[in-house]
């Protein structure tokens, strides 16, 4: 199931669905696809302040040497919590410009609230466990969501109009562009669809990866 974060619906609106999937048409999970309305279409659907949904605070578990999820989107101004349920010891890490820090746990403790204030994305890692990584993506975006297992992401209730579309994961290839889609949303009641292509690097939680922890 894809994650999604949603702010206020606007009153005329459809859906948009996309599925990731890669060279072989095999589904991609943990595809972050963000959706910008175009001028004209953020007129219509300004949102003020108070619409906004308040702080939360996610959960990142460490679980089988592995942190869950591989990719947690956030709002400037929530909040994540590393929670060991191993039983051995992680040193949780960043060395990211939007958030830098370190946390030694032992089996069962979780660390203090991590406020993530600044957009961007930050790789964390386990100084003990090298095969240990997640990727924590703040962004303020209208429309943003995460691919499920699927591969599928749903973005409910968009006002209709021109957007910009833009697709990250932790697997593209450094140095290329950005997977980037002009969208129009015309209003149908059955949900437009688009299908998109990536290629992937081998995921890095099988090997040791050190390049993605510059993020």
């Amino acid at each position: 199931m894809a994650f999604v974060l949603p702010l206020a619906w606007p009153a005329a609106a459809s859906d948009l669905t996309v599925k990731v999937i890669d060279g072989e048409g095999k589904p991609v999970s943990d595809a972050v696809v963000t959706l910008t309305p175009d001028a004209s279409t953020r007129d219509a659907a300004t949102l003020s302040s108070t619409e906004r949904p308040a702080s939360a605070t996610r959960i990142i578990n460490q679980k089988n040497e592995t942190f869950l999820p591989y990719v947690q989107v956030f709002r400037p101004g929530d909040m994540t919590v590393f929670r060991n349920s191993d039983t051995t010891r992680h040193h949780v890490y960043s060395f990211s410009p939007i958030k830098s820090f370190e946390f030694v746990l032992r089996p069962g403790e979780s660390s203090p609230p991590l406020t993530l204030e600044q957009i961007g994305i930050a790789a964390v890692g386990c100084n003990i466990h090298d095969h240990m990584i997640t990727y924590l993506y703040v962004s303020d975006a209208q429309n943003i969501a995460v691919s499920g297992t699927n591969g599928q992401i749903t973005l409910p209730h968009l006002s209709t109009g021109p957007y910009t579309l833009h697709l990250w994961h932790p697997q593209l290839h450094p140095g290329r562009p950005d997977i980037v889609r002009a969208v129009h949303i015309d209003g149908k009641s059955t949900p437009d669809l688009i299908t998109l292509t990536v290629s992937l690097l081998p995921d890095p939680r099988m090997q040791i990866d050190r390049e993605h922890l510059g993020y």
